[in-house]
């Protein structure tokens, strides 16, 4: 069962994907997602079924359009793998379970906030506010499914948590923290809290581990300094992707830490 979970997972990693590749260009611009049809950004040929292969078509195409040969990003097939990557992970530390779809909505959300964050320095609206309504309806579903309606009811606090908290950081401290940030806060706090304290503990300190470091990096590169804007959706995102498939057993380990001292 696992291997076949995976498979599938991995060629549902893929084809999102390539969708996901859709969102990151076109969502920035106000573009509508389903029309035009995918086309050669150099060329504006449209881009046939063949052609529109999540990955293989990038790798028999050797990275170039096949009406005028202008490359390709390779950005395209890292996301596709990339997906992938994110999917068969999650499929593998939390099985096949009722909860399964609202974090691998999660992972395909948060690989595609996290790119526009990159590109564009911001996180829309148009994606976070949906993941809303969506989160909230997949995890109501599993806790139904698995009679455990008390694990809606902490996600619901665990939104208003690390919702609040960001919040705060952006009321306090104009600027750190921007607003886009306190949307996808809450977004992460309700998949989070569904799961446990530890695991939105875990989720909400990784992240600003993970900022605080590469920007670290990146200062005594040269590449940044104290006030440079580096987009922190992708850190949030990191973050709580590693709460959701390892938070249980790191909070573990810290609390242990704590109690043998």
């Amino acid at each position: 069962m696992t291997a076949i979970a995976v498979t599938l997972a991995a060629l549902l990693g893929l084809a999102v994907g390539s969708f996901l590749n859709v969102l990151i260009w076109r969502v920035p611009r106000n573009e509508s997602v389903v029309r035009p049809p995918s086309h050669c950004p150099a060329c504006d040929a449209e881009i046939s079924a063949r052609d529109n292969i999540p990955l293989l078509s990038w790798l028999v195409l050797r990275g170039r359009c096949r009406q005028c040969q202008a490359a390709i990003s390779s950005r395209y097939p890292a996301v596709e793998l990339l997906t992938c990557a994110l999917f068969v992970g999650m499929v593998l530390a939390r099985g096949v379970h009722a909860d399964l779809p609202a974090y691998l909505y999660l992972a395909a959300v948060g690989v595609a906030l996290s790119f526009i964050d990159l590109d564009v320095k911001r996180l829309p609206d148009v994606i976070t506010y949906p993941s809303y309504l969506v989160g909230f309806g997949l995890l109501g579903t599993a806790a139904f499914v698995d009679h455990q309606p008390g694990y809606l009811g902490r996600a619901l606090l665990g939104l208003a948590t690390l919702g609040g908290f960001y919040f705060v950081l952006a009321v306090v401290k104009p600027g750190a923290m921007g607003w886009g940030d306190v949307k996808l806060a809450g977004v992460l706090g309700l998949y989070l809290g569904y799961l446990g304290w530890g695991e939105l503990a875990v989720g909400a300190f990784l992240g600003f581990l993970f900022g605080g470091v590469v920007g670290l990096v990146l200062m005594i590169g040269n590449r940044a300094h104290r006030k440079s804007r580096i987009p922190f959706g992708p850190f949030m995102v990191l973050g709580a992707y590693v709460a959701v498939v390892a938070g249980a057993p790191l909070a573990h380990m810290y609390t242990h830490a704590l109690t043998v001292r």
